[in-house]
């Protein structure tokens, strides 16, 4: 099966009160844990790349991983660009053969993020590819992102209309509260589900994004802790709110930093009890393992996207 677009997965997920999971991938075996995982609960898949990964990674090597994916899982994939921050990557990865980026003008003035907003949809639809772009900014700090908690701001339900109708968008990722990274909160968090049903309401089944999603599930920050790190206080959106998002208008959501959790502390409590193991397929094995089972709890659990394929 080629690639595809998250159109139809967004039409699908909004009439049936679930949300996509849009995982981001930097390696062979990060793409392998999440695709063995919806593959086994027939779940469909955004595979996410930032900026930070197609530097690290290489663009060709991901996308050919992808292309392993595909190959091997026959389910429906969508390749997405997260966050995105100019016209030029953009159109790097519609050229590559992305089906879906993200533009992020959300560090713009209003009438800037359209306009440039509106610059990236025209360029990809005349290659079929949908755009996701934000209004709204989340605090936190992933890969190059980094917005102080003074400079987020909620999104503004009264702009969304003419954001959406200026632009032609196909999805809109909005702030009520989440944050990027794994130190998101220092208390208990409550999203904004005000503004969610306001902009619900302003934009009748349009698809929206929630960013910044990830849980910061105990369990790994605990293997952290106990071998040698030090995450005190990483606090994640609680998974019982991210179920109520998905059961609205909110149809993909992203998670990564859980990923890195999983991966991290897995790997760290390999060496602790396997000192003198230099194996990467030993301690990889399990990490993926670990990604893989971290995947298939969001996709039946958090998501309610299993069997959705």
């Amino acid at each position: 099966m080629p690639l595809v677009t998250s159109t139809q997965m967004f039409k699908k997920a909004y009439e049936g009160g679930y949300a996509i999971g849009a995982f981001n991938v930097n390696n062979m075996e990060i793409i392998q844990g999440i695709t063995e995982a919806a593959q086994e609960l027939n779940a469909p898949l955004i595979l996410q790349v930032s900026k930070g990964a197609r530097a690290y990674a290489n663009a060709t090597y991901l996308r050919k991983l992808v292309d392993a994916a595909l190959e091997e899982t026959g389910l429906p994939i969508c390749l997405h660009l997260d966050h995105g921050d100019t016209f030029e990557t953009c159109k790097s990865c519609i050229d590559g053969g992305f089906t879906s980026v993200m533009i992020d003008g959300s560090h713009h003035s209003f009438e800037d993020n359209i306009k440039e907003t509106k610059r990236v949809v025209q360029y990809a639809h005349d290659h079929g590819v949908v755009v996701e772009a934000e209004l709204g900014r989340l605090a936190g700090v992933e890969d190059d992102i980094s917005v102080s908690a003074e400079d987020s701001s909620y999104t503004r339900p009264e702009e969304v209309e003419e954001f959406v109708s200026k632009t032609g968008v196909d999805s809109l990722a909005i702030a009520i509260g989440t944050s990027h990274g794994a130190f998101k909160f220092t208390s208990e968090p409550s999203l904004r589900f005000d503004i969610l049903e306001e902009v619900q309401r302003k934009l009748p089944g349009f698809p929206i994004v929630l960013h910044g999603a990830s849980s910061v599930i105990p369990e790994f920050v605990q293997m952290i802790n106990e071998y040698g790190g030090s995450m005190p206080g990483a606090m994640g959106v609680p998974e019982d709110m991210l179920r109520q998002a998905a059961k609205s208008s909110v149809c993909k959501i992203n998670i990564d930093s859980d990923l890195r959790l999983a991966m991290t502390g897995t790997i760290r409590k390999y060496f602790a009890e396997n000192p003198g193991h230099f194996d990467p397929r030993q301690y990889l094995s399990p990490a993926r393992a670990a990604i893989k089972g971290l995947v298939m709890n969001k996709l039946t659990n958090v998501l309610g996207c299993d069997g959705k394929a």
